[in-house]
């Protein structure tokens, strides 16, 4: 079987009216566009013959005819705005014999919803209006189904619905409105923006994205280019300084410009940038200013200003004081903030001498665009007049500062020098002088306050002070609040005012192996006084002294003398000191001289060396080591000797002890520290010794094993079974230190006891209480009328002592009865 899918075709014949004519030939001319999309399969199939083997053996043929396929898209006009569904095709199939037993099917994109399909004639039709912006083509599925057998004819097929593009989107500018800029005097045709405005329509069908640009608002300044969308400058030189902002209205038009078509529109701000295409200008060309002539050298005595229109490093002015006279007492400097021109001082003013300046200031910019040099010069000019006002002024010194000299030791009141000082102004005001006084410095000199001269006020040494600062201040007579300081120095000249001296201080050795006319040493001498005083020394004995039998001395005409020995052999033993009386004096006017005893000590000089050294000293120089280097080492020694001492006495000091006792004195604790077998073990030492000593002899059984009976002495026991612990005589009681000793020694000879160690501790309640003891102790030798088989109903806990007890009262009980018939006996 074939089958043919057939797109609905249109005959020009069938176009009655102009408007469906016009349709016709667009969808013809549409149709031819898209006549490459279009396709067409042909499937050819051979009839096989498959023999399949049934249950029964029969063999089963099936034919299968050659089937072919010729296939377009649809197409659908989008904002479709009609009454009535929009007719988009047909599907037919060649099996359709129009009987009605065919039923076609649509499935996929929009089917249903966007697209119905008449399942009897095969008509599509879409019920919404579609937008190609929103989706352009749709993809659906067909299939045509045999009604007597409800089996499609054909497998399913794929068809494409496209929507055909109509103009209903207008140009719009996303990224408005925009800001830009251009400098301000630019060319005719500067490019200053390019905007691009966006269609949403088809561009590929027809003019309904074509965009053309146009100026709706900002001419005559700016025009845009129709295609690319560029704004240009149309006025020439433009300036900022008259206008500086432009708003700019472009319209964007599809349709290619033409009637009919949709517009949209942007703002374009456009602001015009500065140049420098004004020179600065001052407002006036002559101004003046008053000074007074205190004025302070490098401070502001004035500011002047030229207006530039321009802004930024455009605007920036240069000031410059073109006269030489101007700029010799003053300069003038730019202020970055206020661009105002400021003067400053550079010499003090005196109105005595000059009482006007006139300075020729200038004013230009300092960044010109070459460019813009056909507008003439940026440089302005004016003058300013500087009238220099009189002031009291202070007294002047004459000189900056004084440099006097005086002679040490001067009398007091002696003149040093004198300050003179003058009024600068034309009256000429009396000056009066002063020394300022400081209260931490001791006062030497005083001024006259008239003359200005200066005199001492006390006796002056040079070798403790040798320079004097002082300060001067001069006033006027008339107006004392105007003062002027100037600084005094005075240099104390030396005179020759202290003698010679030999330093003493250091003893001089004597080997006792120094020959006769060998040097032992040289000496020389220090003097206080410049060396214009004392710049040579002599030397020599004390007159009227005897000679000297052991020494001599030599002046080496140098400022310096050598003591030399005059025999030989000198013996520490026989003489150990020696003084020796030396005079020096200086060759200064007057001649000082002074006397100094030179102490020379003999001892015994280590031989092969240069030095004199006595032999103990030498012993210790030659080991290399000084006395704080012993001293250390000493200590070291002794701090060693006291860690072995220290660590000797730990070793012997006294061990801690093996028994340490944990009991409290006042709950009479017994503990019992014995690694034994249970409660048996509590009956290896009867601590009731401890409470009856006297009974103790006949206690005597072994403490491993508890023994079946107790048997006291008779001489020992009273003779009624109630004796209380209370009730013993202090006098039939041994000492209990004695007892425990004579048990310890007991423990250590018996050799029955068991092969372990045994630790008991003993503690004593003490005796001498008017209630007596409530302790059951040392009831063990009474009779006891209590009846401890009660305690056998108390439970598990207390059947032990009732066993206990109930055994022992039943032996003591035994033991009365036995010595009361061998008395009767």
């Amino acid at each position: 079987r074939t089958r043919r899918w057939r797109r609905r075709g249109v005959n020009p014949s069938s176009c009655l009216c102009p408007v469906l004519l016009c349709l016709c030939f667009l969808e013809r001319g549409y149709e031819a566009s898209h006549h490459s999309q279009a396709k067409i399969i042909s499937r050819s199939h051979n009839a096989t013959h498959n023999h399949n083997q049934t249950k029964d053996g029969e063999t089963e043929v099936h034919h299968r005819p050659k089937r072919g396929w010729i296939w377009n898209q649809f197409f659908v006009l989008e904002e479709h705005i009609g009454p009535d569904a929009q007719y988009v095709g047909k599907l037919h199939s060649n099996s359709d014999k129009g009987d009605g037993s065919v039923r076609y099917i649509l499935s996929g994109e929009g089917a249903g919803s966007i697209f119905i399909i008449n399942e009897v004639t095969g008509d599509i039709h879409a019920t919404k209006s579609l937008d190609r912006e929103k989706k352009s083509h749709y993809v659906l599925h067909a299939q045509a189904i045999d009604l007597n057998t409800n089996k499609p004819l054909e497998p399913e097929s794929e068809f494409i619905i496209k929507v055909q593009d109509i103009n209903d989107n207008a140009p719009k500018f996303p990224d408005g409105p925009f800001v830009t800029s251009v400098p301000e005097m630019s060319e005719i045709g500067t490019s200053v923006f390019q905007v691009t405005a966006t269609d949403a329509d088809d561009p590929t069908y027809g003019n309904s994205a074509r965009v053309v640009y146009s100026v709706l608002h900002g001419q005559p300044y700016f025009s845009v280019d129709p295609k690319s969308g560029i704004i240009r400058t149309a006025l020439a030189d433009m300036d900022r300084e008259a206008r500086e902002h432009y708003s700019v209205v472009i319209q964007a038009k599809d349709m290619a410009g033409q009637v009919g078509g949709l517009s949209g529109s942007t703002t374009v701000n456009i602001t015009l940038t500065d140049v420098n295409d004004n020179p600065p200008k001052f407002p006036q060309k002559n101004y003046q200013v008053f000074v007074p002539e205190s004025a302070q050298v490098g401070k502001p005595v004035g500011k002047i200003k030229a207006n530039d229109e321009d802004i930024g490093i455009n605007a920036e002015i240069k000031y410059s004081i073109l006269n030489p006279e101007g700029a010799g007492m003053f300069s003038i400097s730019t202020d970055k903030d206020t661009r105002e021109g400021v003067i400053t001082l550079r010499k003090v003013l005196n109105y005595e001498k000059k009482k006007h300046y006139s300075l020729h200031i200038a004013a230009e910019n300092t960044h010109l665009d070459p460019h813009l040099s056909y507008l003439g010069s940026f440089k302005d000019d004016a003058t300013l007049k500087i009238t220099v006002g009189d002031v009291d002024e202070p007294p002047v010194f004459s000189m900056d500062y004084y440099i006097m000299e005086v002679y040490e030791n001067a009398k007091v009141g002696t003149e040093v020098g004198a300050v003179t000082a003058r009024d600068p102004d034309s009256k000429n005001s009396p000056v009066r002088y002063f020394i300022e006084r400081r209260e931490d410095k001791e006062v030497y000199f005083d001024i006259e306050s008239i003359s200005g001269v200066i005199r001492t006020t006390q006796l002056l040494d040079r070798e403790d002070t040798p320079w004097h600062n002082i300060t001067v201040m001069a006033t006027e007579e008339d107006n004392p609040s105007l003062q002027s300081h100037v600084p005094v120095t005075v240099q104390v000249l030396d005179v020759n005012d202290n003698p010679p001296m030999i330093n003493t201080e250091d003893e001089i050795i004597i080997c006792e192996s120094t020959r006769a006319g060998q040097v032992i040493q040289t000496i020389t001498a220090v003097d206080k006084d410049d060396f214009a005083n004392g710049k040579g020394f002599s030397f020599s004995f004390p007159g009227g002294v005897p000679a000297n039998p052991n020494f001599t001395i030599k002046d080496n005409e140098d400022s310096t003398a050598s003591i030399i020995a005059r025999r030989r052999r000198f013996h520490r033993l026989t003489q150990e000191l020696y003084e020796l009386p030396v005079v020096v004096w200086d060759d200064g006017e007057p001649v000082l001289s002074s006397t100094s005893t030179l102490v020379l000590r003999v001892c015994s000089c280590q031989r092969g060396t240069r030095l004199k050294i006595c032999q103990g000293e030498a012993f210790l120089s030659s080991a290399g080591l000084s006395t704080g280097a012993l001293i250390a080492i000493l200590l070291c020694v002794l701090i060693l000797l006291a860690i072995v001492i220290l660590f000797i006495t730990l070793r012997r000091s006294k061990k801690e002890p093996l028994i340490i006792s944990e009991e409290d004195i006042r709950e009479n604790v017994v503990t019992y520290d014995d690694e034994g077998g249970g409660e048996e073990d509590t009956e290896a030492f009867d601590i009731i010794a401890l409470r009856n000593p006297a009974a103790a002899e006949e206690l005597k059984f072994r403490r491993d094993v508890r023994p079946e009976c107790i048997r006291p002495r008779s001489s020992r026991r009273p003779a009624r079974g109630h004796h209380s612990p209370s009730s013993l005589d202090i006098d039939e009681e041994m000492d209990i230190g004695e007892f425990i000793k004579q048990r310890v020694a007991e423990a250590d000879q018996d050799t029955s006891v068991p092969p372990y160690d045994s630790l008991q501790t003993y503690a004593y309640e003490g005796q001498g209480s008017p209630a007596g003891s409530i302790s059951s102790l040392g009831s063990t030798g009474a009779h006891s009328e209590l009846d401890y088989n009660s305690m056998d109903d108390w439970g598990p806990k207390f059947e032990k002592i009732a066993e206990l007890y109930g055994e022992e009262v039943e032996t003591a009980s035994e033991s009365t009865e036995k010595a009361e018939s061998e008395k009767q006996t």
